[in-house]
């Protein structure tokens, strides 16, 4: 350059040199459907804000303690937050934090070492976990509407909240003791369309499978639970024998269980199976619960409040309903399934697209 000086493009100067692109990812299932996962690329504009007061243009002035950007007005003085969503209601809490948060306790971790890694108080994640359990079960009830299955299966699931039963004391709370989660799934698209928290008795039975019935379409379909004697009257009294029924009884054996003390804890053998029909002609090939027990090992894995042998368990009743229907939300919705390489909501077709997390929170 003659004399040194230097030369700018045109309409490069202040301004972003790339614009935002968005990077269009094909995803196909097992019958070669075609679906779309977009991932915008998040680049900030140097935006900047009027003061309402002086009509003047602001200058920048660091950031707020939740990573908004702030601005001052050069004459009144007076300071503002860029716009935004708030996505966790009034928490001022940041956004990345609490999605971070939030998919640390979604990938099995415990609330302190969720803790120990975003810098939260216990408190606020515990906060943070009842709100998007709060958005989750608005979500889940609005869209789990009309869904179609042909082959269901249902499962319980143990855990326990506070202490286990053999503990429990006349005067300690009701929702203390033993819990289970009733999840029904559909085998083919993986769908999670109802569970319920309560106790194993019939009247949770009964409130499982009425909320299983309210979400499904009203056609015939193939239902497989496993031997819970509750099951075998709650279905007729639901259903009214419009479903072909059938139990898969397990019978299982302490052969090898207790002989030395590393199988302790080993799964006991199962010595046989019976399957009984109990209305309808149910398929014998689809007379099945493994994936609903497959799922069950998920949520173990997933929530580690359900984890075995572990000091991680729920003091209260609302922290594991908040857990539970997060995880299925983001199960539905958010985790692409590996044997559909889909999520089960879009195989369901319930949606278009896989969601992420803050799709999910915001909704």
């Amino acid at each position: 350059m003659a004399g040194g000086a230097h030369h700018r493009s045109p309409g490069l100067a202040k301004s972003n040199i790339f614009p935002a692109i968005s990077c269009i990812i094909f995803l196909t299932n097992n019958e070669r459907s075609l679906y779309y996962l977009t991932m915008p690329t998040e680049t900030q504009s140097e935006k900047t804000m009027t003061c309402e007061t002086c009509k003047v243009d602001c200058q920048r002035f660091g950031k707020h303690r939740n990573g908004l950007r702030r601005f001052r007005c050069p004459q009144c003085k007076r300071t503002y937050t860029e716009s935004h969503t708030r996505t966790l209601g009034m928490m001022y809490v940041s956004q990345d934090k609490a999605a971070l948060a939030v998919q640390l306790l979604l990938e099995g971790n415990s609330i302190r070492s969720t803790e120990r890694i975003t810098k939260l108080d216990r408190n606020t994640i515990m906060r943070v976990l009842v709100l998007a359990g709060e958005r989750c079960a608005a979500l889940h009830d609005s869209r789990m509407r009309n869904v179609t299955a042909k082959f269901v299966q249902a499962d319980e699931i143990w855990c326990y909240v506070g202490k286990k039963d053999k503990h429990v004391r006349v005067d300690d709370p009701e929702e203390f003791g033993n819990q289970w989660v009733f999840v029904a799934m559909d085998e083919q698209t993986k769908l999670v369309p109802s569970f319920v928290i309560g106790k194993r008795t019939k009247e949770t039975t009964l409130s499982f499978l009425r909320d299983l019935k309210e979400r499904l379409v009203d056609a015939r379909f193939q239902l497989t639970t496993d031997g819970f004697h509750f099951y075998e009257r709650g279905v007729e009294d639901v259903f009214g024998g419009t479903v072909d029924f059938a139990q898969l009884v397990k019978l299982f054996g302490d052969f090898g269980q207790f002989e030395t003390s590393d199988a302790r804890y080993s799964p006991p053998r199962i010595s046989e199976v019976i399957s009984k029909i109990r209305d309808g002609r149910p398929d014998p090939d689809h007379i099945c619960t493994s994936h609903v027990e497959r799922q069950n090992l998920t949520m173990r894995m997933q929530m580690r409040r359900l984890t075995r042998l572990t000091n991680a368990f729920s003091k209260k009743l609302e922290n594991l309903q908040a857990a539970v229907v997060l995880h299925f939300a983001y199960y539905n919705f958010c985790r692409i399934h590996s044997s559909i390489r889909v999520t089960p909501a879009m195989e369901a077709g319930l949606t278009d697209h896989v969601w992420t997390l803050t799709e999910l929170l915001a909704n």
